[in-house]
């Protein structure tokens, strides 16, 4: 089973992301959307996993839901990976409740390592993906259009409250992928 831990946004989140999304198509660069009921924020992609290894990874996310708070974070810019030439990632970053979102990230990381998982590569980068850009089409009305898009205005910075960590199950299709929960794990409340 294709797996990975993420933070599941609001669905009020998701619906302005999306209204980002739809600006962001005007400038009919060649990207493929994130489908808005799709949209979340990753801590760990786990890969395929057997049923042992999940149940495993289900025992750690409660664990670790234990030893943490939930907490507010709002979403407060829009970037690319790499950051300077043609992007290959647009995402949306976090600002408050970044800290709170990298330890999470690093205790499931952590922990997920001393059950036979391998470590990513890469340092975590806190960020919600809304799109990949597949070619270099329209790249600059693209990246116009991201400059300005940089920074939301005060008034649309979205937040909300991370309450649970979310196991999630991604199934692969010709339309796109699926995703299902698997398991919830609800972190402490304040």
């Amino acid at each position: 089973m294709r797996t990975f831990i993420a933070i599941e946004l609001p669905i009020q989140l998701k619906e302005k992301l999306s209204q980002l999304q739809e600006g962001l198509k005007a400038s009919n660069g060649d990207v493929k959307w994130v489908e808005p009921k799709n949209i979340h924020l990753t801590l760990k992609f786990l890969g395929e996993l057997e049923l042992e290894k999940i149940k495993k990874v289900e025992a750690l996310l409660e664990e670790i839901a234990k030893t943490h708070t939930s907490y507010s974070t709002t979403l407060s810019e829009v970037g690319t990976f790499p950051r300077s030439g043609l992007p290959r990632v647009i995402w949306v970053g976090v600002s408050k409740g970044e800290s709170e979102t990298k330890k999470i990230a690093e205790d499931i990381e952590a922990k997920a390592a001393k059950i036979g998982i391998n470590k990513e590569k890469r340092l975590f980068s806190s960020h919600i993906t809304i799109g990949r850009v597949r070619s270099g089409k329209n790249s600059t009305k693209l990246l116009q259009e991201l400059a300005r898009l940089k920074s939301f205005p005060r008034d649309a910075r979205m937040e909300f409250t991370v309450t649970k960590i979310t196991l999630f199950k991604s199934t692969l299709t010709p339309q796109g992928p699926i995703y299902e929960i698997v398991k919830e794990a609800h972190l402490t409340s304040i």
